[in-house]
């Protein structure tokens, strides 16, 4: 990986510096403010994620996050940790396991589980928990770029 002058990564890693079993994370407290954006952003205005008293009569009591504003923690892990800036989302299945509430944390994981060289694909296992209860999981599919060969 390499980085700029502020420190932020520039360049992920090549196919060829990939193994199975590396893994990376990114950690984030979940807020009322990502919530209301990330409505505006996405045009999802249901009320279990903006309206305490629709909410309060739902299954969850309470107001949760977006599913895919939680699944948006898993670009995050792709695209600046591993494989990093560079590579390509190809395909992501996702499970969700339990709601987000505002004022969570939320740990995202990505864990390579294969490797396809000739396609220069990476597989990562994802996870994100709360509380290290899994609250999502699936799989994705990067498209990591090689090095350049003299």
């Amino acid at each position: 990986m390499t980085t700029n002058g502020n420190g932020a990564t520039t360049k992920g890693y090549f196919f060829e510096d990939l193994a199975v079993g590396m893994e990376a994370s990114y950690a984030k407290k979940i807020t009322n403010d990502d919530v209301l954006a990330f409505a505006d952003l996405s045009g999802d205005t249901n009320p279990v994620h903006l309206d305490d008293a629709y909410a309060a009569g739902t299954m969850f009591k309470q107001r949760i996050a977006h599913g895919f504003l939680t699944a948006s923690l898993f670009s995050t892990v792709l695209g600046t940790k591993l494989p990093g800036p560079g590579c390509i989302y190809l395909s992501q299945n996702l499970k969700f396991r339990a709601p987000v509430h505002i004022g969570d944390e939320v740990v995202a994981t990505g864990k390579i589980t294969s490797l396809d060289s000739e396609k220069g694909r990476a597989v990562l296992a994802m996870q994100a928990a709360v509380n290290g209860k899994s609250v999502l999981d699936g799989e994705a599919v990067m498209m990591v770029p090689r090095r350049e060969r003299a």
